[in-house]
């Protein structure tokens, strides 16, 4: 069995774990709203509905990409790596707060094929899964108590917490720049920073402290996390425009018809070209999709986000060299990197 499948299937099992604290007679069907939200039970569960699993698998993954796996559990003759899997598992649990909370706030029906939460039984219980998931995520973090030291506990609990407060954040900006038409690209990177990259950062951050890497190596790794999420963002921002729905499994329509601030939409605002006296005439149209894309693309705004989702991808693989990810672990994640790079458009 390859190392990721062998971390995914530890992932899964502790996800489980952390999640069964609300299994209690008075709480099966708050139980069963969790389950629900991370795909285990209901309609559809399965792969489709939990997601890749990838910040958690980044967690592991560097963890056992610094130690080289050069030290066993010695009660479980284990990985090394497993002693962070409630770490990882944490980053997850914050992970789908978020997406609970994200769900009710952009009014979305559906995640990952499936009703979401709020649709299924009501905002208030939603609002309360996602609390719940929170607090499992912190419950999580400090079950390292069992392997680690207090101190690198504490700043494990400290990288974690100071990850969701970016993300509440980005959060925050994204909410609040609806409703601007003022919005420039200085503008995009504190929310897309706090949105995205906050947590990508502080899983390979955290993985990097569990793993014994220098603090050398940690800078290396969060800015590789940094800069990996920066350039996914950009590259989602080109797929939310010009994108084979075929491949990316979401209409290319949305961005475009929502209004999303995105990367390639605040360039072609700030060419204050054709593009941009169509935006402020009011809400795209699905019948004009086709053609306001095609005109955001003559207006450069295309290549501009090619450009520099290739230039964050320049800076993340730069700084995964720096931190000089080792042994199996080490080619795991440089794959699992170009992956999330390389993604078809």
């Amino acid at each position: 069995m390859n190392i990721q499948k062998q971390m995914l299937e530890a992932i899964e099992a502790e996800l489980q774990k952390q999640v069964a604290r609300l299994d209690q007679p008075l709480t099966k069907q708050f139980h069963e709203m969790l389950t629900y939200h991370m795909g285990w039970t209901g309609e559809g569960a399965g792969s489709d509905a939990t997601g890749k699993r990838i910040r958690p698998l980044l967690v592991l993954l560097t963890t056992a990409s610094c130690s080289n796996d050069r030290e066993k559990d010695e009660a479980a003759r284990s990985p090394y790596w497993l002693r962070a899997r409630s770490a990882a598992a944490a980053i997850e649990l914050v992970h789908n707060f978020s997406l609970v909370h994200d769900d009710i706030q952009d009014n979305s029906d559906k995640r990952r094929g499936r009703n979401t939460v709020w649709v299924n039984w009501g905002a208030p219980m939603a609002i309360n899964v996602g609390d719940a998931l929170f607090v499992l995520a912190n419950q999580a973090i400090l079950d390292l108590t069992e392997y680690y030291p207090a101190d690198v506990v504490r700043q494990a609990a400290s990288i974690l917490n100071n990850s969701c407060l970016d993300l509440t954040r980005g959060q925050f900006m994204d909410m609040s720049y609806e409703e601007r038409n003022d919005l420039g690209l200085d503008d995009y990177w504190p929310m897309v920073g706090g949105k995205t990259s906050a947590l990508l950062a502080a899983c390979t951050q955290i993985g990097a402290l569990l793993g014994n890497a220098s603090e050398a190596e940690q800078d290396a790794y969060r800015f590789f996390g940094w800069h990996l999420g920066l350039a996914f963002q950009v590259q989602d921002d080109i797929l939310g425009i010009w994108g084979d729905e075929a491949l990316i499994g979401k209409s290319t329509a949305s961005d475009l018809v929502e209004g999303k601030n995105s990367l390639p939409i605040l360039y072609g605002l700030g060419k204050q070209g054709k593009f941009a006296q169509r935006w402020a005439e009011g809400p795209i149209q699905l019948s004009e999709v086709n053609a306001v894309a095609s005109q955001l693309e003559d207006e450069g705004a295309r290549s501009y986000a090619e450009e520099t989702s290739e230039a964050e991808t320049k800076k993340a693989l730069e700084c995964l060299d720096r931190a000089n990810p080792r042994g199996e672990a080490g080619e795991a994640i440089r794959q699992l990197a170009n992956m999330l790079l390389k993604r078809k458009q």
